[in-house]
């Protein structure tokens, strides 16, 4: 049970900073102040349904419904800070699958070393976070819209409770399903152990750290691209630094807001 509940926090995790305006992590801290929409042709950033200014095809830039007229300077921060935010979105999709394909993993580790290879509980289990992950690779296709709140939702809060909830059902109701396999399994732990209540909870923990081990093993990339993702909203944030010192009509706002792990803004 622990391992799967650490499977449910895993797939949560992955996730968590698109549920919320905020996004921190061991080295950095994200906070967005506008919603933000991304198209095919248009970077927009909006607040209480205002929109704030927009870039279209990487390139034109519209305050308050007007084009700015740029400089070949100020067209090259434009475009590099338009083109910089478009590169997050499919690394966050990337990020979410590979959190889910991780999860399918640890799910098949847990089950197979306590059932057996082939078991219908992992396969069940499996079957089901692959109908999310499709879900989740149909929602970042490259032809649909992105789009994030002020408040850090997206869309119709697609990561948000329900789907935490709906990672908890699928696990809760695998898990009643086989029941009966779950048992015959501890049982026959309990028969390895000769009935000895301490020895099976001991073998039971050993299981437990092995499956962890092994997951934190293959999760240390996943987190080092969570690292990457994170620095790389660290180097867009001093983009629009830079376009709010270098155009008038920008200077007032302040739509990403970073610092770093000692808290110092970037």
């Amino acid at each position: 049970m622990k391992t799967l509940l650490a499977t449910a926090i895993l797939l949560s995790s992955t996730t968590a900073f698109a549920h919320d305006s905020s996004f921190s992590s061991d080295s950095c801290n994200v906070d967005l102040d506008a919603g933000l929409r991304i198209n095919k042709s248009t970077v927009e950033f909006s607040k209480n349904d205002k929109a704030l200014y927009k870039i279209v095809n990487d390139r034109a830039l519209y305050v308050g419904g007007n084009q700015i007229s740029l400089t070949s300077s100020q067209q090259s921060l434009v475009s590099e800070y338009s083109t910089s935010i478009r590169q997050v979105v499919p690394e966050v999709k990337s990020i979410a699958l590979d959190g889910i394909n991780l999860a399918v993993e640890g799910v098949n580790l847990a089950f197979n070393e306590l059932l057996g290879e082939g078991n219908d509980v992992g396969a069940e289990l499996t079957t089901q976070l692959n109908l999310i992950r499709d879900e989740v690779d149909t929602r970042f296709a490259s032809d649909k819209e992105f789009y994030i709140d002020e408040n850090g939702f997206m869309d119709d809060d697609f990561f948000g409770d329900e789907f935490e909830q709906r990672i908890e059902e699928v696990v809760e109701t695998t898990i009643k399903n086989s029941l009966g396999s779950l048992l015959i399994a501890v049982g026959q732990e309990m028969l390895f152990s000769g009935g000895d209540m301490d020895a099976l909870e001991t073998r039971m923990e050993n299981f437990g750290e092995r499956i962890e081990n092994e997951m934190e093993a293959r999760g240390e990339d996943l987190g080092k691209r969570g690292e990457a993702l994170c620095h790389s909203v660290l180097k867009i944030d001093a983009l629009e630094e830079q376009l709010k010192d270098e155009i008038e009509q920008l200077s007032s706002f302040n739509i990403i807001s970073t610092s770093d792990s000692s808290n110092h803004s970037i």
